[in-house]
């Protein structure tokens, strides 16, 4: 039976300041690192939402948090749908948390209209989807998919030390589901736009039909120590410099293809000792390359990798690519895009097509199961920062495509 109301988008909106009050970082903002106690606690909350809401709660053992709705035919695949609430170091209040707490609220319409879709229905919360505290990004949904092994994940470190694995322990959300081997009927991924397009145009609602071709790196350089004053020049091995050099370089590619709208990204350097009047033996650098023509971003990608051993040769220094990882294309299912394009129009709402230029789990999840994603507007297209911002109006007409174009497809 086709639904003919909308989500209580007051309740939603109650979910979203509750989020709010948690792991809050500058003026504004949320600093809700993945595995912090802050986390712990939005993950509590969360979970006492769902169960209120009669969902069943499962936990795997990367601690992604599966919160589920009985089916009239509960022997089928599940139509998943959800995001993160873990954010950055300076995030804001919606990026990921949106797509959980507008999960919630489509089951809770759902509660209340009294409607059980043909198919059950999951809410998932991704752990550590920013990346900011274990790298690489989107690490619990890339283990999901199969593309990271367990132990690999349970062993990833953060800056001051902390293991992935001792962490999800001691916050006690290290689950014992087997992470990913589920058949899955669907994915649906609800996210601010995390860039300026909706809003600049006044569009209610973004279709997303791919993601820009991604590369990351995680690089590493080794030198050798000595005093800065009277160590010769051309005995010098500075990881550093190295490490350094490299980043220039990144930002310098960004730039030869910025006018085909590429992206290069040069994100972080640390080093050792990194203190005055010593050169530093140990430096890594972590950057990425991104274009919404994949050959384009290829060629980015092999720019950086000759970029690191020409910069690690200058320096005197070795360097090794530790890790790499990549995403985007033309990854979502056209049959999806075209049921939430339709549920769009039907809606009366404005919207258009475009890319996602950032990172989502949706990218992994599209290699299991057929994927779609949403798009909000946000206010002047800024994230990852204090002041990201999207009204309660700009949210409404996104999560009502995703409470209709989930049920049609839940139901068929």
């Amino acid at each position: 039976m086709p639904l003919t109301q909308g989500v209580n988008a007051q309740r939603f909106w109650s979910t979203i300041e509750r989020s709010a009050e948690i792991g809050q970082g500058r003026e504004g903002g949320l600093s809700r690192l993945a595995l912090s106690d802050a986390d712990k606690e939005v993950r509590d909350v969360f979970v006492c939402m769902c169960r209120d809401a009669g969902l069943t709660v499962r936990i795997d053992q990367v601690g992604n948090i599966f919160a589920r709705r009985a089916g009239q035919d509960d022997s089928l695949p599940p139509v998943l749908l959800g995001s993160h609430l873990d954010t950055q170091a300076n995030g804001g209040r919606f990026d990921g948390i949106v797509g959980v707490m507008g999960a919630l609220e489509v089951l809770r319409t759902l509660n209340d209209l009294q409607h059980v879709t043909r198919r059950p229905l999951e809410i998932v919360n991704w752990t550590n989807e920013e990346g900011a505290r274990f790298s690489p990004p989107m690490l619990a949904s890339g283990c999901f998919a199969g593309v990271y092994d367990l132990d690999w994940v349970h062993n990833r470190q953060a800056d001051d030390g902390a293991v992935f694995g001792e962490e999800l322990r001691r916050i006690g959300y290290l689950g014992s589901e087997p992470v990913g081997g589920r058949d899955l009927d669907s994915y649906f991924e609800l996210h601010i736009e995390q860039g300026p397009i909706l809003d600049a145009e006044r569009v209610q609602v973004g279709i997303v039909t791919h993601g820009y071709s991604s590369h990351g790196f995680l690089v590493e350089f080794h030198g050798e120590t000595a005093h800065t004053g009277p160590w010769p020049m051309e005995k010098r091995r500075n990881a550093l410099l190295a490490a350094a050099r490299l980043l220039v370089e990144v930002d310098d590619i960004g730039w030869d293809f910025a006018a085909t709208d590429g992206k290069a990204t040069a994100a972080r350097l640390s080093a050792w000792p990194n203190k005055a009047g010593i050169l530093s033996d140990w430096a890594q650098a972590i950057c990425d390359v991104r274009h919404d023509v994949p050959k384009a971003a290829d060629v980015m990608a092999e720019r950086v990798r000759r970029a690191v051993g020409a910069a690690a040769s200058r320096a005197g220094c070795t360097a090794e690519i530790l890790d790499h990882w990549s995403w985007g294309g033309r990854i979502f299912d056209d049959e999806l895009i075209s049921l939430v394009r339709r549920h769009a129009a039907a809606l009366g709402y404005s919207h258009r097509d475009l890319a996602s230029q950032a990172g989502h789990d949706a990218y992994f999840l599209a290699r299991v199961c057929p994927t779609a994603m949403i798009f909000t507007p946000c206010k002047d297209g800024i994230t990852h920062n204090n002041a990201e911002y999207a009204s309660r109006e700009d949210l409404e007409p996104g999560l009502n495509v995703l409470l209709h174009s989930v049920v049609s497809r839940a139901d068929r």
